[in-house]
């Protein structure tokens, strides 16, 4: 779904009429797997607002309504937007805390992807905000931190799902920036980018083959332009191999705020799912987005057998590789604590597979310098690409902008540096691509 508003005119229009606003919409509801939404503002009392005295709209949610969203239906609602940090960081974990005691799934982007296992599928949902907020925040794209956020979801999972705010209020067509950073999402992972923000709706487009709705408009929401009464519910229907992308029009009547179906779209059909499980040594990985602390559990199966199950892990990145040339590991970026320089950062590590369990070979450091990304090389699969800061471990600097590029390579026991300029300027070239 697009925006949802649970404050201003629409809370007034629940708490008198004393029913759900998501009643026209029940049938529709029950019928999906999964049906998630854009919650546009947060829990707590207008009083806590960031800047009060900024011209723009505080949206404040009464903490009793958050369960309105589970009883209509919602399993998830996305909360990366411009009014999700407008009662500052207290607002947004009460928002979280909230959503998980009434078992709605809060996506964020420091937690993104969220995976999600429907019918012996594993979709991965990643929510990111690039609309200026009441409190400042406004992630930059491109970035490393979303790519490697992407190639989690890409390795883990069928489906790849974005969604975005961004975007300019009230245009009916996507402006330059949006087409930017759709390219960007598509080239590094995403199969489908579901946006919102203009209040209006979009028309969707394939960008490079990838379903993109630009902006599904409002959803449920007290804006009185007739063209944001009406808004696009995105349908995607997965088969064996395949996956479709439809669409069910709402319009809501000029005295309401409550959403009706109006018709039914057909915008993209028979697109290939990705079908690449991370299987190791005959295994398949199955993700769990763990609710302690931003970890993933891995469920191994076999024959559609669960073998066993990982402790919860501090993955940013995961990979197979044969890095001894003919045995299969997992190669993992985790952020963890280290003394070496007193921060939790990112950790390369290597794992052997087995059938009764997950064994670590190799508890990095951060290499030779502070870590930012690392990656098994696509032409050697014995070793990995990795960018650096430009500091050092004994003068850390997180401001510096000079980076350092390296190659390692397997031994065994741990990665030691090789010096092959060739590997190390396709390292550079790898990690300068848009």
């Amino acid at each position: 779904m697009g925006d949802i508003l649970l404050s201003r005119n629409v809370r007034t229009a629940f708490r008198m009429r004393k029913d759900s606003p998501w009643k026209h919409l029940n049938r529709s509801f029950k019928t999906a797997d999964l049906v998630i939404g854009n919650l546009e503002g947060a829990v707590g009392a207008r009083s806590e607002a960031v800047d009060p005295t900024l011209d723009a709209p505080i949206f404040d949610i009464d903490s009793s309504d958050i369960a309105m969203l589970r009883k209509a239906g919602f399993g998830a609602v996305t909360i990366e937007n411009n009014h999700s940090g407008d009662l500052g960081d207290a607002g947004r974990k009460r928002t979280m805390d909230l959503l998980r005691k009434n078992n709605v799934v809060p996506i964020d982007y420091e937690h993104s992807p969220r995976f999600f296992t429907l019918k012996n599928h594993v979709i991965a949902v990643l929510a990111v905000n690039v609309v200026r907020s009441r409190d400042g925040s406004k992630p930059v794209l491109p970035s490393v931190e979303f790519k490697q956020k992407l190639r989690l979801a890409k390795s883990m999972s069928d489906l790849v799902v974005i969604s975005i705010h961004w975007g300019s209020e009230l245009l009916e067509w996507p402006d330059k920036e949006q087409r930017k950073y759709a390219a960007w999402l598509v080239a590094n992972g995403a199969d489908i980018i579901i946006g919102s923000h203009p209040h209006v709706i979009q028309k969707p487009e394939l960008i490079h083959g990838k379903p993109v709705y630009f902006s599904l408009g409002n959803h449920l929401f007290d804006q009185k332009y007739p063209e944001t009464k009406e808004g696009l519910m995105a349908e995607i229907r997965i088969q064996s191999s395949t996956f479709s992308c439809n669409g069910w029009m709402t319009h809501t009547a000029p005295q309401s705020f409550y959403p009706k179906t109006t018709e039914h779209l057909n915008f993209f059909r028979n697109l290939p799912l990705n079908n690449h499980p991370l299987t190791i040594d005959g295994l398949r990985l199955w993700p769990v987005s763990s609710s302690v602390g931003n970890k993933l559990v891995l469920n191994a199966y076999e024959n559609g057998r669960k073998k066993w199950s990982s402790h919860p892990m501090s993955i940013v990145t995961i990979a197979t590789s044969k890095l001894d040339g003919s045995n299969d590991y997992l190669f993992t970026l985790e952020k963890h604590y280290s003394s070496l320089d007193q921060t939790y950062s990112l950790r390369p590590y290597v794992y052997s597979i087995g059938k009764i369990g997950i064994y670590a070979r190799w508890r990095g450091s951060g290499l030779a310098w502070p870590l930012i990304d690392a990656q098994i090389s696509p032409s050697d699969p014995t070793t990995i690409m990795v960018l650096h800061q430009g500091n050092s471990f004994l003068e850390l600097d997180k401001t510096a902008s000079k980076k350092r590029y390296a190659v390692y390579r397997w031994n065994g026991f741990g990665f030691s540096g090789i010096s092959d300029t060739t590997a190390i300027a396709a390292c550079k070239k790898w990690y300068d691509r848009p």
